[in-house]
């Protein structure tokens, strides 16, 4: 029986998994307000008081960066101590990874129905890949392939520098600059950040707000109103704000792209683009995706696809306590956690799993 946990600013999700043949059953899973809870441990408790099951293995992902088996939550006032985990759970390890690795690792368990292909391309199986997602944050991560498989690796790149690609981006860059200081592609593609270009557009550029609109920001969740008029097409201001958020969000994801070399593909995780995937299809994301001067052949080609699947990360990190076990056991040969050879072959895909590599070594 396995324990995974995906960690969020704004939610967390826990779930049982067990090990069936060569896949994993989810048993039971749970969700709570993370700003609720005064720490993971607390969750837990309250999960396992509810589903009870000998815990033989746990992983979980957070949002945040780990070092040496422990994280100081970006987006929440939690330590996340994997040690610590471990004795509470009894058990010799447990493992932590960040939550766009676990969400990584998910990725070769996802079913066709779980991806939403926005760019085709031409993918390379052999080539790296890379998972972009907003939501509270933004997250970033990369998948290597070894020469064998694609082994996921964590990244902060959400928290590199925003770079404007024009004037009117130059001024959102000001605006946030004046109340920041830095300023961070999270501070403009994430939730939070939907709402930073909606007050740029708003208090610098001088868009109306409609009195109802600014009744419901002020009594709901800001980011999730403004996306919501957005795609209802209700207001203006809300248009443009999103407009320039999936523009700047395609823009970003094509930097990711290119650093990582991802030409077997770039997946769009988290929480904000299956909400606004139509939105992301018109073209403006695919454009300032590919828009990368003398290297935009090769952009063109690069597979964009949306994870539908808002456990991915959960997977992810019960795939990765089944293949590492509780001391680092590796899986015996030809068996993978989870495979879905029908979507690796639909949508070119990297696959992850058992085979040589599987043995020899690993994200560890």
């Amino acid at each position: 029986m396995i324990l995974s946990a995906d960690i969020g600013g704004t939610k967390t999700n826990v779930a049982l998994f067990a090990a069936q043949g060569k896949g994993l059953r989810k048993v039971a899973g749970e969700t709570y307000a993370s700003r609720d809870h005064g720490s993971l441990d607390e969750i837990i408790d309250r999960f396992l008081a509810i589903h009870d099951g000998r815990v033989s293995r746990a992983c979980f992902g957070v949002a945040g960066p780990v070092k040496q088996g422990r994280s100081e939550t970006t987006n929440l006032p939690w330590v996340v101590d994997a040690a610590r985990l471990a004795r509470k759970l009894g058990l010799k390890r447990v493992g932590l990874l960040n939550d766009m690795e676990a969400t990584a690792w998910g990725i070769a368990a996802l079913k066709p129905r779980d991806i939403e292909i926005i760019n085709r391309g031409n993918a390379d199986p052999k080539g790296n890949g890379a998972v972009i997602a907003a939501g509270t944050g933004l997250g970033e991560a990369g998948l290597q392939w070894n020469g064998v498989e694609h082994l996921p690796f964590a990244s902060e790149g959400g928290h590199s520098d925003f770079a404007p690609r024009n004037e009117l981006e130059v001024e959102l860059l000001e605006f946030l600059r004046q109340q920041f200081g830095r300023v961070s592609y999270e501070r403009v593609v994430s939730g939070p950040g939907l709402h930073n270009i909606y007050r740029f557009f708003r208090d610098i550029k001088k868009a109306e707000e409609p009195a109802w609109l600014g009744e419901e920001l002020s009594e709901g969740d800001a980011s999730a109103v403004i996306s919501r008029v957005a795609l209802e097409g209700r207001a203006a201001i809300c248009e443009q704000a999103m407009d320039q958020f999936v523009q700047i969000y395609g823009a970003e994801s094509g930097n990711l792209a290119l650093k990582m070399m991802a030409t077997s593909g770039v997946y769009l995780g988290g929480g904000i683009a299956p909400k606004i995937a139509e939105r992301i299809k018109r073209g403006d994301f695919l454009e300032a995706f590919a828009s990368k001067g003398r290297l935009r052949p090769l952009m063109e080609q690069i597979p964009v696809r949306i994870i539908l699947n808002d456990g991915a990360a959960l997977l992810g990190a019960a795939r990765w306590a089944l293949r590492e076990g509780p001391t680092g056991w590796r899986l015996p040969r030809g068996h993978s956690a989870v495979r879905n050879r029908g979507v690796a072959a639909r949508t070119g895909r990297m696959r992850a799993g058992g085979g040589r590599a599987g043995r020899k070594r690993g994200r560890g």
